[in-house]
């Protein structure tokens, strides 16, 4: 089984990296053998070979220098994503999936088009906050941390309802996108460490019907998630 983590050297912010971790040792602990190739601007991924994407958050600046690199995977990355194979984008990172992205000075630049959604960028301030958001898939709520100046707009398939928290804009409830076993969030932390119920939800994905996840190593995981939950709810009900 192998993992692609794809610009891992410069979509590197919130030690995203520990997702991959957190993904190959669930796996070998579930019984696969599984390996992580880490790739980059220039390089030629075969998004087919691989059983799990992640891809991480950057700076602005080193989004749009990734998007460029990034068209190159359009079709691929949509033959994937139809699959129903499991790829996991966190941060600014999926905001390149849409159609136009304005930046912070008014330029614009063309995304993926993968979806029909429009970014932009404030000028002047980053929104920031601990999370709290629900989703269908899980009885428990995820937490995490969201650093963003980007207003999304035109996202229908979303994947959380905001308990607390930013959404996908001002005005927006939900936080997120889905399609498939695609998943697009600006939830950091990183968010299948401070989640490991997200984390077994993924691997059964990625695993497929017949194999079981085996969770048993993640007792110090759930016991911080525990934490983290009841004191950010204390925040919240304060």
């Amino acid at each position: 089984m192998k993992i692609l983590h794809l610009y891992y050297d410069i979509m590197n912010l919130y030690g995203d990296y520990a997702n991959v971790s957190a993904m190959q040792r669930i796996l070998e602990k579930s019984g696969e053998d599984c390996t992580v190739d880490r790739l980059s601007l220039g390089d030629n991924a075969v998004l087919s070979d691989y059983s799990f994407i992640f891809i991480g958050s950057g700076t602005e600046r080193n989004r749009n220098v990734v998007m460029d690199d990034f068209h190159k995977y359009k079709v691929a990355l949509k033959d994937y994503i139809n699959s129903g194979k499991v790829l996991l984008m966190t941060g600014n990172s999926f905001e390149m999936l849409g159609s136009l992205i304005t930046d912070a000075k008014g330029e614009k630049h063309e995304g993926l088009g993968i979806f029909n959604f429009t970014v932009t960028e404030q000028s002047k301030t980053r929104n920031t906050s601990d999370a709290i958001f629900k989703a269908e898939f899980s009885d428990k709520p995820l937490v995490g941390f969201v650093n963003k100046c980007s207003e999304i707009e035109g996202i229908t398939d979303t994947i959380f309802e905001v308990v607390m928290g930013l959404g996908n804009n001002a005005d927006d409830k939900h936080e997120g996108i889905r399609l498939n076993n695609f998943f697009g969030t600006h939830l950091t932390g990183p968010v299948l460490m401070k989640n490991p119920f997200f984390l077994e939800y993924m691997a059964s994905l990625v695993l497929g019907d017949g194999k079981s996840v085996n969770t048993r190593h993640l007792g110090f995981e759930k016991s911080g998630y525990d934490v983290t939950l009841s004191e950010l709810t204390k925040r919240l009900n304060s």
